[in-house]
């Protein structure tokens, strides 16, 4: 999945630095409805943007005809800067939400992050009250307090039956709160979806070896709902 189709790779100016960041389809920014934006993974565990479930997340958003953009935090590859316990990588996210929104102002914005950039991309989503959905995969509960979050768009977390860093019983126990603090409510649009949903690949661990075509799956149908819908 590094092959991903006709991106192109653009310095932007970040609050560190220059952020590495790799783009598709915002050359026609007037035009374009649906954009999506991508987290990677832990900095100092060899997470960039490079990551096969990055990968798989860019490449399928972009056979649905999303913009699509990833990037690589403060600190890694050729990112200016240094790892800076997920603050200022909240900042490096919302600088090119900003990006976004100022190359395609009306185009619907879909967050998404894995493990680490989970957390990042849900604290963002909480702060902006027009996020088309946010896609959680194994989210980083063990590092970060997701549940304070008030996420009011369509939310999917996908999470892996063998995943041995966050063991399935600890996220069951975490979603549970979740729906509690948070009653889940409907979508506007779609009455019949639930704004907020928890999905267990079986056989995946942490990084999804060997599922990522599950992977890839649960995210078109995702999207697909509420793809162009309007």
């Amino acid at each position: 999945m590094e092959n991903t189709a006709a991106e192109q790779k653009v310095m932007i100016q970040g609050p560190a630095g220059n952020l590495e960041t790799m783009i598709s389809g915002l050359e026609n920014g007037l035009s374009m409805k649906d954009i999506g934006i991508m987290c990677h993974p832990h900095p100092l565990h060899q997470g960039t943007m490079q990551n096969k479930v990055v990968t798989t997340v860019i490449r399928t958003w972009q056979l649905q005809a999303f913009a699509t953009v990833r990037f690589n935090f403060r600190g890694v590859g050729e990112s200016a800067g240094n790892f800076s316990e997920g603050i200022g990588e909240v900042e490096d996210l919302k600088i090119l939400v900003k990006m976004v929104r100022e190359k395609a102002p009306s185009a619907k914005i879909w967050l998404a992050g894995f493990s680490f950039g989970a957390f990042i991309a849900a604290k963002v989503a909480s702060e902006m009250p027009d996020v088309a959905g946010l896609l959680s995969i194994a989210p980083a509960i063990h590092l970060f307090d997701f549940l304070p979050l008030a996420i009011h768009c369509p939310w999917l977390i996908i999470h892996g039956g063998k995943d041995e860093l966050i063991p399935l019983d600890q996220i069951n126990a975490w979603y549970q709160i979740l729906l509690e603090r948070h009653q889940p409510q409907k979508q506007a649009k779609n009455n019949d979806r639930e704004i907020r949903a928890l999905k267990i690949l079986p056989n995946a661990t942490h990084f999804f070896h060997g599922c990522l075509n599950e992977l890839r799956t649960e995210v078109q149908q995702f999207i697909t709902p509420t793809f162009d819908s309007e």
